[in-house]
C-alpha cells in the first residue's frame, strides 16, 4: 500500500512540475529534464544505485531507438522541406483557394491537405494554420472558430499520413504495419471528418465574414524563394512513393534527397547553411515570414525523444505504472476495452503534457487489455493522438494555437477531436454488445 501511495505522490508531483513549467513559459526540454529529476530522485528512494538507473534510461532509449531514427529523418526532412521552398509553394498556392464565405471550412480543409503532406501538427500550424490564421482576421472571421478548425485540421494529418511521427510511433509500439493502420484510420474517421465538415460549413453561414481584402502570400515568399512547380517535387516524391507502399524511411530519404537537390540547384543554398539547417532547423533571412516557415531540423526533436524515451525504461524496470494497470484492468470490465484507453489517454496527457509521453504511457498501462495489436493501435489514434491537444497545459495543444495566435478556447471548437474517440467508442461498444 506504502508503495502504491508513493508511486501517486510521484506521478502527481511530476504532473505539477510539468503543469506549473508549461504555465510559466519553460521550454518543454527542460520540463522533461525536470521530470527525468524526479523519476530519478524516485528511483534512488527505491534503493536503486545511479549505475542502474542510466541501465533503465539507456534501455528505455535504445527500446525507441527505430522511433528515433524515424524522428530525426522527419526532422531533417521539414527542415530541407523549408529550406527548398516546397512548404513555401504548397502554402503559397493552396491560400488562393480561400474565400470569406467558406473561410472557416477551408481553414480546415487545408490544414488536413498540408498536416498530411508534412505529417507534423507543429509544421502544419506553423505554415498553413499561420496563413488561415491571418486571412481569417482580415476577413473578420470569428477566431475562435478559426482556431478550433485550424486544431482539427493539423491533428487531421499528424494521425493518418504516411510521415507522421506519431503515426509512425504507434505502429512502432505496437509492431504493426504503418499502412494497415492509416487504411483503418481513413476508415474510422470518415463520418468523424462528414460531420466536421458540416459543422464548420454551418459555421460559415452562422458566422458570416465580411471581405477586407486579398492577401498575396507569394509575392511574400518569392523575396526569399524561388517558387513554381520545382520546390513542390520533394512532396510529390514522397506521396508517389507512400502510394507505392515503399517502406517509410527510404520514402523520405528519397525525398530528402530530392530537397537537397532543389535547395542545392534551384534555391542555390550554401551547403555548410544546408548542414546547419539539418541540425538546427530552417531560419527565414526575412522576419516577416519567419513565424510563418521556421522549423524542423534535428537536434530539439532528438532531445524529446531521448529523454521520454529514457521514462520508459524507469517506468517499466520500477513497476513504476504497475498500480494504474491493475486499476484499468478492472475498469476496462465496466465501459470496454476503449473507454478505457480513452479515459488513460485523458489522464497521460494531463501527465505528460505532450502526445509523445502520453503515447508511450497509454502503450505501457494498455497494451495488456488488447491483444489484437492492430485494433490496440487503431483503439491509440482514436483515443491519445487526438485527445492530447485538448489538454489546455499540453504544448500538443497550446504550441499549436499559440503559433496561429488563436485564443486557448479555440480547443472548444476543435470538433474533430471530440467527434473522432466519441464516434468510435460508438462502434466499440455496439460490437461488444
Amino acid at each position: 500500500m506504502k508503495v502504491q501511495t508513493s508511486e501517486t505522490a510521484v506521478l502527481v508531483v511530476f504532473a505539477v512540475t510539468l503543469i506549473g513549467c508549461i504555465l510559466a513559459g519553460i521550454p518543454i526540454l527542460a520540463a522533461l529534464a525536470l521530470g527525468y529529476l524526479i523519476f530519478f530522485a524516485y528511483t534512488l528512494s527505491r534503493g536503486y544505485t545511479v549505475r542502474d538507473i542510466f541501465g533503465m534510461s539507456w534501455k528505455g532509449i535504445k527500446t525507441a531507438k527505430n522511433i528515433l531514427i524515424t524522428f530525426l529523418l522527419i526532422g531533417m526532412l521539414t527542415a530541407l522541406w523549408r529550406a527548398a521552398g516546397t512548404i513555401p509553394a504548397i502554402v503559397s498556392y493552396c491560400a488562393g483557394l480561400m474565400n470569406p464565405s467558406v473561410m472557416i471550412l477551408m481553414a480546415f480543409l487545408l490544414n488536413c491537405l498540408v498536416s498530411v503532406l508534412t505529417g507534423t501538427a507543429f509544421g502544419t500550424a506553423a505554415t498553413m494554420g499561420v496563413i488561415c490564421m491571418t486571412m481569417a482576421k482580415a476577413m473578420g472571421c470569428n477566431e475562435i472558430l478559426t482556431g478550433g478548425a485550424i486544431l482539427s485540421g493539423v491533428f487531421f494529418g499528424d494521425r493518418c499520413s504516411p510521415v507522421s511521427t506519431s503515426a509512425l510511433l504507434v505502429s512502432e509500439l505496437t509492431h504493426t504495419n504503418i499502412f494497415d493502420n492509416i487504411r483503418l484510420m481513413v476508415r474510422t474517421a470518415i463520418v468523424p471528418l462528414i460531420l466536421t465538415c458540416a459543422f464548420y460549413g454551418v459555421c460559415g453561414i452562422a458566422f458570416p465574414a465580411a471581405e477586407a481584402g486579398n492577401l498575396s502570400l507569394t509575392e511574400s515568399f518569392s523575396g526569399v524563394f524561388h517558387l513554381g512547380l520545382i520546390p513542390i517535387l520533394p512532396a510529390v516524391v514522397i506521396m508517389v512513393l507512400s502510394l507505392f507502399r515503399v517502406q517509410v524511411r527510404m520514402a523520405m530519404l528519397a525525398s530528402i534527397m530530392t530537397a537537397l537537390g532543389v535547395c542545392l540547384f534551384w534555391q542555390h543554398t550554401d551547403l555548410f547553411l544546408i548542414v546547419e539547417i539539418l541540425v538546427n532547423g530552417y531560419q527565414s533571412p526575412d522576419p516577416s515570414i519567419s513565424s510563418m516557415i521556421d522549423g524542423g531540423g534535428i537536434m530539439r526533436v532528438a532531445l524529446i525523444i531521448t529523454i521520454s524515451s529514457s521514462y520508459s525504461g524507469i517506468f517499466e524496470e520500477t513497476g513504476l505504472l504497475n498500480g494504474l494497470k491493475s486499476k484499468m484492468g478492472s475498469v476496462s470490465r465496466k465501459i470496454t476495452v476503449f473507454g478505457t484507453i480513452l479515459i488513460t489517454s485523458m489522464v497521460a496527457g494531463m501527465v505528460a503534457c505532450n502526445q509523445t509521453l502520453a503515447t508511450m504511457l497509454v502503450d505501457q498501462v494498455c497494451k495488456d487489455l488488447e491483444p489484437d495489436q492492430q485494433k490496440f493501435a487503431i483503439d491509440m489514434e482514436n483515443s491519445v493522438i487526438v485527445t492530447a491537444p485538448l489538454i489546455p497545459w499540453s504544448i500538443a495543444g497550446a504550441v499549436p494555437l499559440a503559433s496561429v495566435s488563436a485564443p486557448l478556447v479555440s480547443i472548444g471548437a476543435a470538433v474533430f477531436l471530440y467527434l473522432l474517440p466519441i464516434w468510435h467508442l460508438i462502434v466499440r461498444a455496439r460490437k461488444a454488445v
